[in-house]
Parts: structure tokens; sequence; C-alpha cells
């Protein structure tokens, strides 16, 4: 794990700076002077990329210290480099201990977990918080009031119950209390924690997820909803039951135990905001976990098995990793897998057994997409990713963890099957495009475990770090797999077609760089953030060159690898890496895409065609069921080819 404080980190970067650009170009960047803005509430983060005023004087020193001083920027360049390849013990580290007693028939699950936290701060502090996920409420949420015969509540969404903590030491009870709706758990301590020092928690919790109607998770849900996000703009907010469930036969427990909340010097980001994009932020952590389920449901993480002990009725499955953010659990009756290797990372695919044929599509996708980003990120810190079949509700086409990403198991589809031949014709005629969009959406998961799991960030305040720039790689992974032509083919249909026809269907250019709050619905969340966002790479790659381009991703992924990124990192990484006379110009290109509304002239106008065949006057009123087949039958492939893709 290559954690480095902040200092640090900003002493690393400008040694890089100083050689790679030289004192003059360095002071160049420093007086571009953009504006760094607040972390969740947080002091403004300095940009670790630029140097003092100080260091701006020295470009008028006599050309020897200049020299000297390049020398040394080279030396204390290698020496922050290999710093920066320093993993921390393991005694250094997070560390999750957790053992789970999975009741999969009656989708319950008891747990306990032990949880080494260390104070990176600069000060002590006596209190903990860990977020909940499966509690999270989208605004306005009432609790369903239908019980089952024996007078229990049917719930629709998950929930995750505190039972007690304790010292791990000596087992004595901590007081702890639930905040912010009961989705922060606070834990007070009874001794402050040093700087530097660790403490050693015990957390014994229960949890249930909802059984979700298969009719939610199959493809014309799907396109159903996608069209209806279209048309009526309604608010989208993710909610728990998507990624914490049970359904056809699966179970997701995608953020299931007490996880600690991410922390920045000596302030936590506690609030978990609902939105469109996703809510999981966390720090690095190593994991134990131990997972107790009936010998009949195999169980999925984001490791292969580390040992299986076979008891009465059940298997006690283990698994171990390091460096996670988090710790995704997948189980089910009847899941398979099927690996490959690359380099040192192991990639599995796991599926139902009628998806087989698709599931391997999907790892030979995932194979050759490792191979280039491998090639031109640079190495991951984790040994496993999985891509998992998973039923996935109509509002999610996929959903990403570190080590391990589902995708809706709509898109895992026979298009020869009987069920296939059922579908509306606008459907079945989609053959291209859905095979299309999955290898797409491989591509693009694959990509978040640099983008999202290596390198962490805030998704709910700069969705676009994660999201649009795992856009852009699943776009590199078809220019070096499948050449120009199909990139560009690619670039049309995925990126800039799907920004053309959501403001068609009359949606508002916006700021890429908005918080994930600020988008209403998935359709718009694509075309802005993942879209307009990715574009954004796209220009800077043809405006400094494949070379420096790729350079500077480099850096700010080994500089940010295992930490907490943001907008200002990245956009330094650029600046650093570019020419002199181009910095101001790699800065408005930030500055463009994010921070004004330039879609039209960038990417292109709505189309006066389509809005006229799809008669976009009338949409206001229109229904999100089949009948939105019939009323747009008329408007043809590109419509339909959007329809169909995977968000």
């Amino acid at each position: 794990m290559h954690h480095l404080t902040d200092e640090s980190k900003r002493r690393n970067r400008l040694a890089v700076v100083k050689q790679r650009n030289s004192l003059p170009r360095v002071a160049e960047a420093a007086t571009l002077g953009w504006k760094s803005q607040p972390r969740c509430g947080l002091s403004p983060k300095r940009n670790r990329y630029l140097v003092s005023p100080l260091a701006q004087s020295r470009v008028s020193q006599p050309i020897a210290s200049i020299v000297l001083l390049l020398v040394l920027g080279l030396t204390l360049s290698t020496a922050a480099r290999n710093q920066n390849h320093q993993p921390l013990p393991p005694e250094k580290r997070l560390r999750y201990q957790i053992h789970l007693i999975l009741d999969f028939e009656s989708r319950t699950y008891d747990g306990i977990e032990r949880v080494r936290w260390i104070n990176r701060g600069d000060h002590p502090t006596s209190t903990l918080f860990f977020h909940l996920y499966p509690n999270i409420r989208f605004p306005g949420y009432t609790p369903p009031t239908e019980k089952t015969p024996s007078g229990d509540l049917i719930s629709d969404e998950p929930l995750l119950e505190i039972m007690e903590v304790r010292a791990a030491s000596n087992g004595a009870p901590i007081p702890f209390a639930l905040d912010d709706q009961e989705t922060t758990l606070r834990i007070n301590l009874r001794d402050a924690v040093a700087p530097s020092a660790a403490v050693e928690i015990e957390i014994k919790f229960k949890g249930t997820v909802p059984e979700i109607d298969p009719e939610e998770t199959g493809l014309l849900a799907h396109v159903v909803q996608q069209v209806s996000a279209a048309i009526r703009s309604t608010r989208e907010v993710r909610r728990a039951r998507d990624t914490n469930f049970r359904c056809r036969g699966v179970m997701m427990l995608g953020a299931a135990y007490p996880l600690l909340a991410a922390r920045s010097g000596d302030d936590w980001f506690r609030r978990i905001e609902s939105s469109i994009g996703d809510a999981l932020m966390t720090d690095a952590s190593d994991y134990e976990v131990t997972i107790d389920a009936p010998r009949n449901i195999a169980v999925y993480a984001p490791v292969p098995v580390q040992t299986v002990q076979q008891k009465e009725g059940a298997n006690t499955s283990t698994f171990m990793a390091e460096n996670l953010r988090d710790f995704a659990i997948v189980a089910g009756r009847d899941l398979r897998s099927e690996e490959k290797q690359v380099g040192e990372v192991i990639i599995r695919s796991i599926f139902r057994p009628d998806h087989e044929a698709t599931a391997r599509r999907v790892l030979k996708i995932a194979e050759d997409a490792m191979r280039v980003y491998l090639a031109r990120f640079g190495p991951l810190p984790m040994k496993s990713i999985s891509i998992v079949d998973a039923p996935l509700v109509s509002t999610m086409g996929s959903a990403e963890f570190a080590g391990l990403s589902a995708i809706a198991s709509a898109f895992y589809i026979d298009f020869d099957s009987s069920t296939m031949r059922n579908m509306p014709e606008p459907i079945r005629e989609q053959r291209a495009s859905v095979e299309d969009s999955l290898e797409w959406t491989v591509a693009h998961v694959v990509a978040h475990q640099w983008w999202g799991a290596a390198v962490g960030n805030d998704p709910g305040r700069e969705p676009v770090l994660d999201e649009a720039l795992a856009n852009w790689s699943a776009l590199l992974y078809y220019r070096e797999s499948h050449g120009e032509q199909q990139a560009a083919s690619a670039l049309e249909e995925q990126l800039r077609g799907v920004y053309k026809l959501y403001r068609t269907f009359g949606g508002d250019d916006m700021e890429a760089g908005r918080a994930a709050r600020e988008y209403r619905n998935s359709f718009q969340y694509a075309a802005i953030v993942a879209s307009k966002g990715a574009l954004m790479f796209e220009a800077l790659r043809k405006l400094l060159g494949d070379e420096k381009f790729f350079a500077a991703l480099r850096d700010y992924y080994h500089a940010n690898s295992l930490e907490v990124a943001d907008m200002d990192d990245l956009r330094g990484a650029f600046i650093a890496e570019a020419a002199v006379e181009q910095r101001r110009t790699v800065n408005r290109t930030f500055d463009r895409w994010l921070s004004s509304k330039r879609g039209d002239e960038d990417i292109g106008p709505p189309d006066p065609k389509l809005a006229a065949d799809l008669g976009l006057p009338a949409r206001a009123t229109a229904k999100p069921d089949r009948n939105v087949f019939t009323a747009f039958a008329k408007v043809g492939k590109f419509f339909w080819q959007q329809m169909t893709k995977i968000r």
C-alpha cells in the first residue's frame, strides 16, 4: 500500500515536475491560478503539483543555479518514485476481519467484524465513523405496511442493524449512536487514539435484504426505464436495494457490513448523499472474510476463496485480500465461474448456466481490456478481478466495487432464444447494438479498477473522476483492440450519440464537473458525466498527443494509487506534463468541459428530424409502459440503438 501524507505527495510530485518541465515551466503552471473547491465541506485542498511563489522567483537566478536545482530535482524525483512504491507493512494498514453467517432462504445474515483503525491524522481522536450503506433511503421513502403470515413487515429495502460494539482487547462495551437517519454509526471510544496509533474494535451486526421481482430485472424493463427517463425527465436516485438483494436465485451483498468512513487528515467524510451516482467512498484496507453458507450455495467475492471447510449442512469459505476499498459478495444456487490470467491478475467471469456463452465472451473482452490498461496505465494493486452476471434492477446497468463488478443479467442475451422472440420488434432488431453495448460495458467496468478502486475519489462530489475516465478508457480499449475505424464508430454511438439524443429530448446542456446530486436521472448522468466528461479526455489526448497524455495519466495513477484523489490532482498532472506553451490551453480545456455549457459546439446540437419524429411536445404525458414501442416505432435505428444500451 502506498500511503503517503498530503505533504509527502506534494513534495514527490514537485520533484517529478522539476525533472520533466524545468523551473520556468513549473513557475508558469503556478501562475495559471485555477481555484480549488472545498472537498465535502473541508478546507480547500492545495494542488500538489504547484510550487510556491518562492519557487517562481528562482526563475531569474543564474543559469548555474537552475542547472544545480534541476539536478537536485532529478535526484529527488528518483527518490520520490522509490518512496511511492514502498508498501506499508501489514500492521500499518487498516484491516477488517469479518465473519458472516448467511441464511440464504430467509434473506438474512448475522455478522461480527473486528476492525483495526489507524489514526493518520495530526491530532488525537476518540470518535470513529462507519457508514451503513444498506440503510440509505431515498427522499420521501415510506416503509411498506404489508406483513407476512407470521406478522413480520415485508421490507422492500435492505436493513443493517448494529447489535453491540466492544473493545477487541478486553471485550468492554463501547457506547455508540446512529446518526444521519441511521446511515452513520458513531463510536465514542473511551480513550483517544494518538496520531499513528491504532485501535481495534468489534462490531456485532445483522442484516436483511429484500426479494426483487424478476420482472424488474428483464431486458424489457431496462429498455422501458431508459425510454421513460428520456421522455419524462423524472428524478432518480440509487437505492440500497439496487446492490443488496436476492433475485432469481442470486443474492448480492454490495456493502452489507459497517464500513469505515474515509478520512482526510483529521476530517471524516461523514455524509452519504442519495443521488443517481455511486455512494461508496472508503479508504483501502486489508480483509479476512469468513462466510458460512448452505452447501448448495456458491459464494463469490472479489478474490478467489482461500480455504473451504465442510461442516454439517454448510460450507465455511475464507477469503483474504489486500488493499480493497470494499468487499462485495455474491451468492447463488447455480453460479459458476471461468477464469483467465493476465500477468499477475486473475480475471473471473461468474454466471448462471443459461448465460454461459455470453459469460465466456465477457471473459475474453475483460482479458483484452486488462492487457490494454496494464500497458497504458500501470499495474493494479489487486490481483483478482471478477465480473458477475447479476439480476440488477432496471435503473442499473452495472455496479462497480473493488475487485468485483456486476453487469445486469438482462444484457446476457441469447437473441436466438424463445424469450427474445416474444420481445417487441424494435428490440429484436438491435442485436448488434446490444452486443456492442455489452462489450463497451465490460471494458468500462474493468477500467473502474484503476479509476475508482485503485485511485479513489468522492463519487458524490466529483463523479467525472472515475465515471468519465472509465468511459474514456473503454474508448481506448476499442482503439487498441479493434482499430481506429471501430473506435470512431464507438465514439459516435457510445459517447457523442448519447449526448445528442439527450439534447434532442430537450435535456439541458450542463457542466460535467457538477456533483452527482445535481443530475436528475441516469439519462442525464450518462449524457453529461459519462459521455461529455469522457469526451474531455479525448480532447486532451488530441491536444497533448499520446506520449504526453499517457504520461500524465500514468503520473496521476501512480501518485494517487490507494489514495483519494480530487480534480486538482488530475488537472495538475496534465498541466505538469504539458509544454509551457500548452499549459494555459490545457487549463482552459478542463474549464470548457467541466465548468461551461459548450456541448452543442463541441459534440453536436439536437437532431431536429428525430425530434419531429418523436413528437416531443407531448413527451411529458408519455407513460413508461409497452406503448412506447408503438409510439416510437417509426423513429428508426439510432433511437433504439441508444435505448438498448447499458447505463
